[in-house]
């Protein structure tokens, strides 16, 4: 089978019990780095000395198929420099390939930059969307921000750090200079730091030169005072587009504050 494997993504106490065992009994490995696998083996006191194979962004589609056909006679570890792998770090490929030849994919979850910015950032969590690197080119990156103008969910993105200020200037100009947002740098390293504030107030503070592993956590768009009649046609649009009736209503009254169970029985009410 295929083990994707989660890897601390700063303290190595967060290392769980089950990935020290798997590296102890691992054959293979496939690493994104084979160096920084190698300092993590280390790191961790493991014995065993696996095959290191290089998997990264550059050749895992075309090693894929090779390493799921290897994947058939015994255990493939994949593991990425930090956290899970295919999460903005390869491996995605590589399950695709192994989903279409029927070889198991199977996981050992742990240490998540996600999740742990998202739950420290002190914006909502009950609905979030992950956004990973925006584009670097100014113009796309507009682009891809005026797209999410709109969202109503917490957003989570990473950022290099040469870039952070440009990106959260990019941010206010999209989404305002006052929507909330957070800053979480080296996140369960010795130097953690959360930041939080208006995007400008952000923007202007990055802008003196910040280091490290960078997470930034935006909230979602607030709700925009929509009429009832208005939400109503939402609704009926959702319908007519496939949506289920309970389903529709219930999406609309997420986005607009209204009363779901009203929206739909004004709906069945026009039927």
């Amino acid at each position: 089978m295929i083990i994707l494997a989660a890897t601390p993504i700063g303290n190595l106490g967060d290392a769980s019990a089950r990935l020290v065992a798997a590296l102890e009994q691992a054959t293979v490995v496939a690493a994104e780095d084979t160096r920084t696998t190698q300092r993590l083996l280390q790191a961790l006191g493991i014995a065993n000395r696996p095959k290191l194979l290089a998997l990264h962004d550059h050749n895992e589609r075309q090693r894929a198929a090779e390493l799921v056909a290897r994947a058939r006679d015994e255990d493939l570890v994949v593991l990425s420099d930090a956290g899970m792998p295919t999460v903005s770090d390869p491996g995605y490929a590589l399950v695709v390939e192994a989903i279409a030849q029927g070889v198991t994919v199977t996981a050992i979850p742990g240490p998540s930059a996600v999740v742990t910015a998202l739950a420290v950032a002190g914006l909502p969590t009950d609905r979030f969307t992950f956004e990973g690197f925006l584009p670097r080119k100014g113009g796309d990156r507009r682009r891809a921000l005026q797209a999410l103008a709109a969202e109503p969910r917490t957003m989570v993105f990473f950022e290099a750090p040469s870039r952070l200020a440009e990106t959260l200037g990019a941010m206010a100009d999209a989404f305002g200079a006052d929507r909330p947002a957070a800053v979480c740098r080296e996140l369960t390293k010795l130097h953690e730091e959360v930041v939080r504030d208006g995007l400008g107030a952000l923007a202007a503070w990055a802008g003196g030169g910040v280091r490290g592993e960078i997470v930034v956590v935006v909230g979602g768009a607030p709700a925009r005072a929509v009429s009832q009649e208005d939400a109503v046609a939402q609704v009926q649009a959702l319908v007519a587009s496939g949506t289920r009736l309970k389903d529709a209503a219930a999406e609309v009254a997420s986005q607009t504050g209204l009363s779901s169970r009203d929206l739909y029985q004004a709906v069945l009410a026009q039927r």
